[in-house]
């Protein structure tokens, strides 16, 4: 299933860019890889993370070894990335 990233992930994914080259560049090759790995595993199961407590039909999946998490949810043609989370900001999404 096709996996879209919707204009609230922009700042997100930027911050996510701007954190493994500028804050973590030592992390940044194997966190690259872990979240493609994580988008490519949506892809093909798109039931793969977690239901999401404060929120009907959005589900969470964890970026492994990293902080982040995309949160989505499943439409019958696509899956939508709502936002790249930052777990260390606390609060909600």
């Amino acid at each position: 299933m096709k996996v879209v990233f919707l204009g609230s992930t922009v700042r997100d994914l930027q911050w996510f860019r701007h954190y493994y080259r500028a804050v973590f560049p030592e992390g940044a090759a194997k966190a690259g890889a872990h979240f493609k790995a994580a988008i490519t595993t949506l892809s093909a199961n798109p039931y793969a993370g977690k239901p999401s407590e404060p929120w009907k039909d959005v589900r969470e999946l964890a970026i492994g070894r990293t902080p982040f998490v995309v949160i989505y949810r499943v439409t019958q043609f696509q899956i939508e990335v709502l936002r790249l989370w930052d777990t260390r900001q606390g609060g909600e999404y």
